[in-house]
């Protein structure tokens, strides 16, 4: 008799594995929110970090982000957080509306 793994074994097994997909899953989602929201914060230090650069080279703070990006102090892309929101300059410090 040739030793196989029955169709009940095969369940059981793919059972428990989609138990565990299943638990996992909202926990996944969950932590997607939080590195979003990290994310923001940390894009926005560094374009704080630009703006202090920009400002000591030309003495005067930038006026907007596109600034910052014309004059290669950050990539095209980086004014936008990686949760949807914009970084824009107020009062010489970035913040996401």
């Amino acid at each position: 008799m040739k030793k196989a793994f029955t169709i009940l074994e095969m369940l059981i097994v793919l059972s428990i594995i989609a138990l565990l997909f299943l638990l996992t899953l909202p926990n996944i989602a969950q932590k997607q929110a939080i590195i979003e929201k990290r994310g923001c914060e940390a894009l926005i230090e560094v374009v704080n970090g630009q703006i202090i650069l920009y400002e000591i080279e030309h003495k005067v703070p930038p006026k907007n982000i596109s600034t910052l990006i014309n004059e290669g102090y950050l990539k095209d892309g980086q004014q936008r957080c990686p949760n949807g929101l914009t970084i824009e300059i107020y009062n010489g410090q970035a913040e996401a509306h």
